[in-house]
C-alpha cells in the first residue's frame, strides 16, 4: 500500500513540474530557513482560487462546441461526415438553420474587432526593448489576443497609456488621487501607481504585511513602454515595472489569461526576470496560475468576477451567442454594455 502511494505521490508531483515547466520552478516550491536547530524546510503556502480554477472546466465544452463549428464551415458543402459506410450514405453533422444565421454574423464581430486587435498588436510590440518580437512568437500568442494574420506595424504615442492607467483615469481625477490614499485591509490603494489586488481566500495579511504593501503600492514606477534597458533590474522602482509589464499584457488578451508557455515566450523581448514564477507567486493578489486544464495558465484577478469575465470583447460575445444554442447561459444585457466599454 505504501508503494503505491509513493507511485501516486510521484504522478502528481510530476504532472505539477511539467504543466508549470516553462516558469523553471514549480509554484509549490520549499524554501529554507535558519532556526536554532539548523536549516529545515518551511512549507510555502499558495492559496488557491477556486472560482478560477472553475474557470477553465466552463471553458472546455465552448472551445469544443467552436472547433466543430470551424470544421463545419471549413467543408465546401458545410457538413462533416461522420464515418465512411459501404452501402448507404454516412450520417453527417451540419449547423441547423439558426446556428448558421448566427454563424454569419461572425464577419460583423471580426470587423468590429479590428481597431482593438491592431491597438493591442502596437502596444504588444511597444512594450518591448527594441519595439519588434519574432513573428513566431506573435503567432504563439495569436489566440489568446484574437490577433488576425494581417497585423500591422506602425503605431502612435496615444498608444502608449496602459490598461491600468486607463482604468485609473475613468474612475478617478488626478486632483482625487490626492484625496483618497488611505490603504484598506484588502490591499487597494486609490493612487496613480497603484495595482487594483484581489487577496485570495485564506490570506489574511497583518498590519506589518499591509504597512509595507502600502509602501508598495505608492511607489512611482517607469512606464512599461519605456525601454527596458535604461533601468537597472536590481531597483525596486524596475521591479515594480516588471509587474506592470505582466499586468499590461494580460491585459492585452481577450481572456485577461495566457498558457504558461505563452507568457515564459516573452522573456527576452521584454527582459522579464528568469525567476518569474517567483515574481507571480509574490504578487498572487494581482496575478492566479492555475494547474487546471492541460496547460497551466496565468490569470490577470481584475479580469474576472468569480469564474465570470468582466469585460468581453466583440469576439467573445459572439463566440457566447452561438455557444448559448447548444443550452450554455445567454449573453446578457450586461455583457453587451461592457463590450462598448471596452471598444472604446
Amino acid at each position: 500500500m505504501g508503494q503505491i502511494t509513493k507511485k501516486v505521490k510521484a504522478t502528481i508531483i510530476n504532472r505539477v513540474v511539467s504543466e508549470v515547466g516553462p516558469f523553471h520552478e514549480c509554484p509549490f516550491h520549499k524554501a529554507r530557513h535558519k532556526s536554532g536547530g539548523g536549516f529545515r524546510p518551511k512549507k510555502k503556502v499558495y492559496h488557491r482560487v477556486h472560482e478560477l480554477d472553475k474557470a477553465i472546466d466552463l471553458k472546455k465544452k465552448p472551445s469544443l462546441i467552436l472547433q466543430l463549428k470551424s470544421m463545419i464551415q471549413a467543408h465546401k458543402h458545410g457538413r462533416v461526415l461522420l464515418g465512411i459506410w459501404r452501402s448507404i450514405e454516412p450520417p453527417c453533422v451540419m449547423l441547423t438553420e439558426k446556428a448558421q444565421k448566427i454563424a454569419d454574423e461572425e464577419g460583423e464581430a471580426l470587423e468590429s474587432m479590428e481597431p482593438i486587435l491592431v491597438n493591442n498588436l502596437r502596444k504588444l510590440l511597444m512594450m518591448s526593448v527594441d519595439c519588434r518580437v519574432p513573428l513566431e512568437k506573435v503567432e504563439f500568442i495569436q489566440s489568446a489576443m484574437g490577433l488576425p494574420h494581417d497585423f500591422k506595424k506602425n503605431w502612435d504615442s496615444s498608444l502608449a497609456m496602459t490598461a491600468r492607467e486607463d482604468r485609473l483615469s475613468r474612475v478617478l481625477e488626478p486632483s482625487e488621487y490626492r484625496k483618497k490614499v488611505r490603504i484598506t485591509k484588502d490591499g487597494n490603494f486609490l493612487g496613480p501607481n497603484a495595482f487594483k489586488v484581489s487577496f485570495p481566500p485564506g490570506f489574511r495579511p497583518n498590519a506589518s504585511y499591509l504597512e509595507e504593501f502600502e509602501k508598495w503600492q505608492k511607489m512611482e514606477f517607469p512606464s512599461p513602454y519605456l525601454n527596458a534597458r535604461r533601468f537597472d533590474s536590481a531597483d525596486p522602482k524596475a521591479r515594480k515595472r516588471v509587474v506592470a509589464v505582466l499586468h499590461e499584457l494580460l491585459s492585452l488578451t481577450m481572456e485577461k489569461r495566457v498558457t504558461c508557455a505563452q507568457l515564459d515566450a516573452f522573456h527576452s523581448e521584454y527582459l522579464l526576470p528568469s525567476r518569474l514564477i517567483l515574481c507571480l507567486i509574490k504578487h498572487q493578489g494581482i496575478f492566479y496560475i492555475t494547474n487546471k486544464g492541460a496547460r497551466g495558465t496565468v490569470f490577470l484577478k481584475e479580469g474576472y468576477d468569480g469564474s465570470s469575465l468582466i469585460e468581453k470583447c466583440p469576439l467573445l460575445l459572439f463566440q457566447e451567442r452561438f455557444v448559448a444554442l447548444c443550452g450554455r447561459r445567454e449573453v446578457s444585457v450586461c455583457n453587451e454594455m461592457q463590450s462598448s466599454s471596452f471598444i472604446s
